[in-house]
């Protein structure tokens, strides 16, 4: 029997206002009040990068601990913060991307995202590029590659922060079957935000598809990692047939924390690869590109 085509996707993104919380448990009754403005709007809520690194300070004991303390406290607690995650996606019977926790691997600490369904059965995605803030003052390495997310709506993709500023992370996700990539983010400035946004508009263009991005939010003097964040909640499509002309599916206003809600339909991204105005998902270039060699003037 064949199975039924995927159906559009109700995606909710939550630009998270960075918050003290005093406990884990403190910490997931923020989660399930947040979860709980978007029941009946959404199927799939994504949270940005980093959200639940507001909890480092209080676990570190709020004695103004510096970035390795404050790590340090975060990965000690990892597994403790993953089962609060997972709990209110399922008391909230959604699909959950609580953003991003940073956990051990080994004698490593890498950067993972869950991907949580309602039944609390979970997958991760690791990051695989990190910023110099995580390489050179936090020691977080680098995980493991592309994943993509079997869902009811049809195959999905993460890219984490500036693993979408590179075209290969979601190109391989992409032809891997993902139609969706969500790009959950945590940027200390407005440029640093930019660069996201340039390179998750840059990734729909590139592969016809929609891209996600959510941001932390807000200013937070008590956390070493997240004393300031920026950015803005948006989903982006192709700029082609079918789609809004500059590509911006839906936006909410920069720097304001909140949901962003969007409805989106995968058939929408079959139909702009098939008949679109050009086949960038298609035309992407298989064979590596020669050596450039100066040119000749005559």
């Amino acid at each position: 029997m064949t199975p039924p085509p995927p159906r559009p996707l109700r995606l909710g993104l939550l630009a998270w206002e960075v918050g003290h919380p005093t406990s884990v448990a403190d910490f997931a009754s923020r989660l399930d009040q947040r979860l709980a403005e978007a029941r009946g709007r959404a199927d799939l809520c994504v949270l940005p990068e980093y959200a639940c690194v507001e909890l480092g300070a209080a676990l570190a004991g709020n004695a103004a601990p510096d970035e390795a303390t404050e790590l340090a406290a975060m990965v000690a607690h990892a597994e403790d913060i993953l089962a609060a995650m997972r709990q209110a996606a399922m008391r909230a019977r959604v699909w959950l991307l609580p953003g991003t926790l940073p956990m051990r691997a080994g004698q490593r600490i890498i950067n993972r995202a869950p991907l949580i369904a309602p039944d609390g059965r979970l997958a991760f995605q690791d990051k695989t590029a990190m910023t110099r803030f995580e390489a050179e003052r936090w020691g977080v390495s680098a995980g493991a590659g592309p994943s993509v997310f079997d869902t009811p709506w049809g195959r999905i993709g993460i890219s984490i922060c500036y693993d979408i500023e590179f075209p290969k992370h979601a190109r391989a996700q992409v032809e891997a079957g993902a139609w969706l990539i969500l790009a959950p983010s945590c940027t200390d400035s407005l440029s640093g935000f930019a660069r996201v946004r340039i390179g998750a508009a840059a990734r729909a263009l590139e592969n016809q598809c929609f891209v996600a991005v959510t941001p932390t939010l807000g200013l937070a003097p008590w956390s070493a990692a997240l004393d300031e964040n920026h950015g803005q909640a948006a989903v982006f499509g192709p700029p082609d047939r079918g789609f809004p002309v500059d590509g911006v599916v839906a936006a909410g206003a920069m720097d304001v924390p909140g949901w962003v809600f969007a409805t989106l339909d995968p058939d929408l991204v079959e139909e702009v690869r098939a008949h679109g105005a050009v086949r960038n998902h298609r035309d992407w270039p298989r064979r590596p590109v020669p050596a450039p060699k100066p040119a000749i003037f005559a």
